[in-house]
């Protein structure tokens, strides 16, 4: 059956378009393939499938007219007869005639499978669909696709159109250009297949610093030699072209280490939030009371299991986005994880006031008590699937991209960091505590009831700490033990760096050993990695050498608090 004529500058809907699938006429229909492509509607990358499959028919209606439908499997009667179930070739959903699914025979379909040489445009259109998604990040995932193996050359004209459109976003169209020149890179467009090509497709890729093409260098040189041992090349053009090659790689390669020198920094940052974080409290509590509080790794724990729980309240899941739920999550977690805190300094914490030995041991053992509770409840490992607006990050330059979720929780460690300096230092509660702090009997013989003030700051440290469990579950996983496991010793060490009961010292220990912490784990010696486990010792190795210089942290006690330390 001969379909509807197409002509490029037609606007028709993707039904319209669909028909033209019947015509007997090869170009024709590689030009509606191609428009279909272009109008980046994601139902028909599976469309596209079942037709390269040869699950798609013409079922003529009545007076000839062409209805484009899926058969994916045949029913048979008792009489051997066979019987094709329609589906709709957009949505998969069933081809109701009369309110009914329709099942004709399977004689009365007219085959419209595409031949050897359209499967192939077939195949590849179901990525080239992405090029021209409306959704800007499915749009720049399928440009990038392009570029890898195994490589579509048939996409170079339309990411040629992307990188020329002025009104186009910067970033995809630089992804186009790079995306080209990594398929002409690897010989994959017929009449540019040569070295030289290649070579300057290289350069090309050379200057716009793209990591991609450094990772593809060495398997070109490897090319190269063995173009030499076979003799296609001379010693001295061999000679020219690694100079070339060598050129560019060390280019790149200084590219590479400002991006992951960027990215270690970045991450140091992010994560020395959460220590800070950590820290405020014990910093607190410890400066305040003595105490040493092995169980504040689990008030963090807390933290991230109120938001769990915020979560499931709300029905948040990546298919039914509820974003508001992650900012309810926040005072919750605080609130939770300062009544938990209350209650272990109402139990235990209070009858072990400056005994930091014993204090440590009972709240160790109250530490696992709760990991145990929480592990009997929720088993070992829990998702928390965080907002959509976290998704992606803000690129500051080319490659070194700071991620929405981390530029969250360095918000919220500023806005953490504000909240306890406000309390300490601009409230009465926040002087009863420093007075306390310096000296308590005084305090107390001028009528500050200590008691209260004790509690009091214990249920703000303890908050502080479920403000970062909420925080980490932005980036990091949920277990019950991801507090002492992960981040307890860590905050002792920012503690103690830093000088204790000093918030500056929280604040600059805090990011000095995240951003440390993050710097000394990709290093490498020789075939030696160092990694997360060697670089807790030498982070410790590190602090430990710092406190024999300074056994009083960054930040050194002053006044009446310095004599009674």
């Amino acid at each position: 059956m001969q379909g509807q004529e197409i002509d490029e500058g037609d606007e028709l809907d993707i039904p319209t378009l669909l028909n033209a699938l019947a015509s007997s006429d090869d170009e024709e229909k590689a030009a509606v393939i191609t428009k279909l492509a272009k109008t980046g509607d994601s139902r028909l990358e599976s469309f596209f499938e079942l037709y390269r499959q040869g699950s798609v028919y013409n079922w003529p209606d009545e007076e000839g007219g062409v209805r484009i439908v899926v058969n994916e499997e045949t029913e048979m009667d008792d009489d051997f007869n066979e019987f094709a179930p329609l589906l709709d070739p957009l949505t998969g959903e069933p081809f109701l005639v009369g309110g009914k699914q329709a099942k004709p025979d399977l004689f009365d379909l007219e085959d419209i499978s595409p031949g050897r040489k359209l499967r192939s445009l077939v195949n590849s259109s179901k990525f080239l669909l992405r090029l021209f998604s409306p959704d800007l990040e499915t749009r720049s995932s399928g440009v990038k696709k392009c570029g890898d193996p195994p490589f579509l050359p048939e996409s170079i004209p339309f990411l040629e159109e992307i990188s020329e459109n002025e009104g186009g976003d910067e970033k995809i169209k630089w992804l186009a250009l790079e995306s080209i020149g990594l398929i002409q890179f690897a010989g994959k467009v017929g009449n540019k297949n040569s070295l030289e090509d290649r070579l300057a497709a290289l350069s090309n890729l050379g200057k716009l610093n793209s990591l991609r093409a450094y990772a593809r260098i060495s398997d070109f040189s490897k090319e190269i030699n063995q173009q030499f041992d076979a003799d296609k090349l001379s010693a001295e053009e061999k000679k020219s072209i690694e100079k070339e090659i060598s050129k560019i790689e060390g280019s790149l390669e200084s590219h590479k280490g400002t991006v992951e020198l960027a990215g270690n920094m970045f991450r140091g940052v992010s994560y020395g939030s959460v220590l800070i974080l950590m820290a405020l409290g014990l910093a607190i509590t410890f400066g305040l009371m003595g105490v040493i509080n092995m169980a504040h790794g689990e008030l963090m724990m807390i933290g991230a299991y109120v938001t769990y729980e915020v979560q499931m309240y709300f029905g948040h899941t990546p298919d039914n986005p509820v974003n508001s739920y992650y900012f309810a999550a926040l005072p919750i977690a605080f609130i939770v994880a300062g009544l938990v805190g209350l209650l272990i300094e109402q139990l235990v914490v209070r009858h072990l006031y400056n005994r930091p030995l014993e204090s440590l041991l009972a709240t160790w053992g109250v530490g696992l008590l709760l990991i145990q509770l929480i592990r009997i409840r929720y088993g070992d490992n829990i998702g928390v699937n965080s907002p959509t607006w976290a998704r992606g990050g803000f690129e500051v330059a080319q490659d070194i991209v700071l991620p929405y979720a981390r530029l969250y929780l360095i918000g919220l460690c500023v806005a953490a960091v504000s909240f306890v300096y406000y309390i300490l230092r601009r409230t009465r509660q926040g002087m009863l505590i420093r007075a306390t702090m310096q000296n308590r009997d005084m305090a107390r013989s001028l009528g500050v009831r200590t008691r209260n003030v004790d509690r009091f700051t214990f249920a703000l440290g303890s908050g502080i700490a479920g403000v970062a469990g909420y925080g980490w579950t932005i980036i990091g996983g949920v277990t019950p033990d991801m507090g002492q496991t992960n981040f307890i010793v860590d905050s002792f060490l920012v503690v103690v760096t830093g000088g204790v009961g000093e918030l500056a010292g929280v604040l600059f220990s805090g990011l000095g050993i995240g951003v440390l912490s993050k710097s000394i784990e990709p290093l490498e010696f020789g075939d030696f990695v160092v990694g997360p486990v060697w670089g807790k010792v030498l982070l410790l190795v590190i602090i430990v050498a710092f406190i024999q210089f300074r056994p009083s942290g960054l930040f050194a006690p002053k006044g009446r608090l310095a004599d009674k330390k």
